[in-house]
């Protein structure tokens, strides 16, 4: 009836438009308690929905929201809620399930018919799910997409004694001017994206979505749904490993033909369950995941790790096909009723607490207790890892293997261990990004206080060049890109069990100095090798001799430790020369290095990860002060070398991207907009657009005038100012000082038929160089510099930044190419000024960052010469992202 009364009340064309919103302002959302919704704009079917979510409503918000009672609403308002044309009017509802639990809408103000670009914005949350953060939500979505059509500011009109609105706009970051009239509140602010607001939104996203992970690792109780008392079924792994882990809560097989599994009653559906499921593990065929995602909805299951497969990871075309849009509804369904999901095709979740003692996985080897978190995708990999992690003695807090990562992914994982106290480490096998340019901001923030070592499969990184050609960038930049984000990447998973036995057990080093402690010069020798290969400086090294007592061996590596001149030693005990010397050296050692600030790494007994002898017992495995040892000196050195690095970086001030004057972002999103509207897969911009792009983030070319023949030429040259260039597509003639000289060049370039030419105005002489955006699959968008001519083209001398880039990114990108010394008067010519190339890199940054639709813009030439850089030529090529944006209102990535 409610959607009958709307389209009696409305033309064709306005009900069109109401069902026409911008797809991209749906989302699935995490609420501020972990819990997930969906968001989406409302349309004219949304009528009676809207009408039962009013109905539902209390007195007391209704009062709230309407300053009055408002017990109905009449038809004229629900015309009018539920008909928007998603411009002037916009409304969001957030969804759960099949209901609506809130509502957010603004409604453009006018002056004389003329938009002031101030829209009256409002929202009212269910009583049931007030206190969740959904205001929030609604409002960051809701001023997005203000932005987006033009709005600039907000007003809301609020009674005084809602406290709980007026604090939901003043803890958004905004900066409101309140004017009270009475019992009521008028609050407006200007709804432009500032530092402030995205640090509120950033730090609002890692608690929600930490929270959700939490609900996943720390359930009260867990439903093994396909659990099966066959031995030879996943259901009956699983069960069984949630009751040999010890499992503090209740644990519930569902199976619809057993009675019972190993001795514990069974139900033949999750609906029939008693208690409350916190937690349900599928191991069910794929085909039947549908049907039984719904029956959790209604139980309001929190969490759901899908181990089933059959979701197009494997099979033919087709089968893949189907697969993935099985898993694509699996998803939707989880998320819009409030669940998230790990998986399908999963390893499964492990919780090493002892409050919650967790392993809901495949994994038959129990881990140690321990503080590494660790993310993988592989199901197979998984149990590998596992096994090899407690065969070296590494202890693990939580382990998640997300499968196909429909949802759940690496990127959810950091923002949970980032504030989980029983978590020093974390430790990532990635196939693929979930969000590259998420990874980047999470990784830098993350590694300020806790290291991340990641293993990525795949070599070298490519992109899509501005002809449709590939750009491989070389693996050492990949290499370089990880450690500028704080990351250490390692090669293999050996190497990261070496790297990370290290970082649970030892302190990290202040420098690169190293000594070397050992019963043999030929193996210290050796690793006096493998620290100038590893870019590590040999600070001492001590041969005490290869009969050396036990107190001579220990005093050596206590010297060096207390050596002002050393950062971290190398002790190499070789056992078939001392036998029966292994229990006391050991204790000497563990002694020694209770509670130093150095490292001390060892070769004890060739043996991997942490042997007893070297170890200090506790809670935990390893505990801090065990001595991790290495089958050969190499590896310990490379190790080191990583730890070395990444302290480093931790030394090193973050630097802070800088607010740049001159930047018109609004109006370059508006262009951006545009030209993907009429070319939804994107094109190269028009030399005018991007000339006016540039000009929106304050980079300016050389001036110059397209032309048709030789007298508009000699004007344009006049009015420029001589000398002038005359480019022709693929020629250029240069430095012409008169008329004469552009006759003669126009002559040479022109065809029969006449040619299009720019005259541009000569930039000073000095080093030519490129400034380049690329956007990325595995980084995002990624900045590159290089000096022009051989050096880059041929050699390929570029160095790389990931987006967005501090001041002291962009003054070491600058700094970073082979070929630097030529900006700084080499060969004695004069400097140029670096301080602007470093400016223009920001400015480029920038631009890619608030616009990830810019897969590449080029500058090249740009001159760098003692006054200045000057930007000769430009391209630019707009499409859709290969990574997804990473900016603007919180939101789960799309499937």
């Amino acid at each position: 009836m409610a959607e009958q009364t709307v389209q009696n009340g409305a033309t064709d064309e306005e009900l069109a438009v109401s069902y026409n919103y911008p797809p991209h302002w749906e989302a699935d959302v995490v609420a501020a308690d972990g819990g997930t919704m969906h968001l989406r704009p409302i349309t004219p079917d949304d009528a009676d929905k809207i009408v039962q979510f009013h109905g539902k409503l209390s007195i007391r918000t209704r009062y709230l929201r309407y300053f009055s009672a408002y017990p109905t609403i009449p038809s004229r308002d629900l015309l009018r809620f539920s008909r928007v044309n998603h411009r002037d009017r916009v409304a969001l509802a957030a969804w759960l399930g099949s209901d609506i639990i809130a509502i957010g809408r603004f409604e453009s103000l006018s002056q004389d018919g003329v938009p002031t670009g101030t829209a009256e914005v409002a929202f009212v949350v269910a009583d049931a799910h007030q206190g969740r953060g959904i205001g929030s939500v609604l409002l960051e979505h809701l001023a997005e997409a203000g932005r987006e059509v033009g709005i600039a500011r907000f007003e809301a009109l609020v009674l005084a004694e809602n406290s709980a609105m007026i604090r939901v706009f003043l803890d958004a970051g905004y900066q409101p001017s309140r004017q009270f009239d009475g019992s009521e509140v008028t609050l407006e602010f200007d709804i432009a994206s500032t530092p402030q607001t995205e640090k509120v939104m950033a730090e609002r996203e890692q608690r929600a979505e930490s929270r959700s992970i939490r609900r996943l690792l720390f359930p009260a109780s867990v439903a093994v749904i396909g659990a099966s008392a066959d031995e030879s079924k996943i259901g009956n792994l699983v069960f069984e490993n949630l009751q040999k882990s010890s499992f503090t809560g209740p644990i519930y097989p569902v199976n619809t033909h057993a009675r019972s599994i190993n001795g514990v009653l069974a139900y033949p559906s999750v609906a029939d369950v008693p208690g409350t499921v916190d937690l349900a593990v599928l191991t069910i065929p794929a085909e039947t995941v549908g049907q039984v995602v719904e029956d959790c909805s209604d139980r309001q299951v929190r969490g759901l790790v899908v181990i089933s497969s059959g979701f197009g990871e494997s099979g033919d075309a087709q089968a893949r096909r189907d697969g993935l849009v099985s898993q694509r509804n699996l998803v939707n369904n989880a998320r819009a009723h409030g669940m998230r999901v790990v998986g399908p095709n999963c390893l499964g979740v492990i919780n090493t607490d002892p409050a919650i003692s967790l392993n809901a996985s495949l994994a038959t080897v129990a881990p140690l207790r321990g503080r590494a978190g660790f993310f993988c995708q592989s199901g197979a990999l998984g149990v590998a890892v596992l096994g090899e992690a407690a065969r070296r003695g590494l202890g693990v807090s939580t382990f998640v293997s997300a499968g196909n990562r429909a949802d759940v992914s690496g990127n959810d994982l950091l923002q949970f261990w980032e504030g989980d106290p029983d978590t020093e480490i974390a430790l990532l096998y990635l196939e693929s990004f979930g969000n590259p340019r998420k990874f980047a901001r999470l990784a830098r923030r993350f590694a300020r206080r806790k290291p991340i070592v990641a293993v990525k499969s795949g070599r070298g990184s490519v992109v899509a060049g501005l002809q449709h050609t590939s750009v491989e960038i070389p693996e050492s930049s990949v290499q370089a890109l990880f450690e500028a984000s704080g990351v250490i990447r390692t090669e293999t998973l050996a190497q990261l069990f070496d790297v990370a036995i290290l970082l649970t057990t030892q302190p990290l080093p202040a420098g690169d100095r190293v000594a070397v402690v050992g019963h043999s010069t030929a193996l210290g020798v050796l690793v006096a090798d493998a620290l100038a290969v590893a870019g590590l400086k040999l600070a001492r090294l001590v041969d005490v001799g290869v009969d050396a007592s036990t107190e001579a061996f220990t005093s050596a590596v206590s010297e060096a430790l207390d050596a002002d001149d050393v950062d971290a030693v190398v002790s190499i005990f070789v056992p078939p020369m001392h036998r029966g010397q292994e229990k006391p050296v050991a204790e000497g050692l563990r002694r020694i290095v209770a509670g130093a600030s150095k490292p001390v790494l060892s070769t004890f007994l060739g043996f991997d990860g942490v042997p007893a002898e070297l170890a200090v017992a506790g809670d935990f495995a390893p505990m801090r002060g065990s001595i991790p040892s290495y089958s050969s000196p190499e590896r310990a050195v490379a190790a080191l070398a990583h730890v070395v690095r990444y302290a480093a970086w931790r030394q090193r001030e973050p630097g802070l991207v800088p607010e740049l004057a001159g930047i018109d972002t609004e109006a370059a999103r508006r262009l951006v907009t545009e030209v993907m509207m009429s070319a939804p897969s994107g094109r190269r911009l028009t030399p005018a657009e991007t000339q006016q792009l540039l000009g929106y983030y304050g980079i300016e070319l050389v001036p110059g005038r397209t032309v048709f023949g030789p007298d508009e030429a000699l004007a344009a040259a006049e009015e420029l100012g001589w000398p002038v260039a005359l480019k022709a597509p693929g020629a250029v003639r240069l430095h012409l000082g008169g008329a004469e000289d552009l006759h003669e060049a126009w002559r040479s370039l022109a065809t029969p038929t006449g040619t299009e030419l720019t005259v541009q105005r000569m930039a000073p002489r000095g080093v030519d160089t490129v400034l380049e955006v690329h956007d990325d699959r595995s980084f995002g968008s990624l900045v590159s510099f290089g000096v022009g001519g051989v050096a880059t083209e041929l050699l390929d001398d570029r160095a790389y930044a990931v987006v967005p880039l501090t001041s002291l990114d962009a003054a070491e990108l600058i700094s970073a190419p082979k070929a630097f010394p030529l900006l700084t008067g080499y060969g004695g010519a004069e400097p140029a000024d670096i301080p602007s190339l470093a400016e223009m890199a920001l400015r480029l940054s920038q631009l890619a960052d608030d616009l990830p639709e810019v897969v590449e813009c080029v500058l090249a030439p740009m001159v760098a010469e003692p006054a200045g850089a000057h930007v000769l030529s430009a391209g630019i090529r707009i499409a859709r992202p290969a990574a997804r944006a990473d900016l603007g209102a919180r939101r789960l990535r799309g499937l």
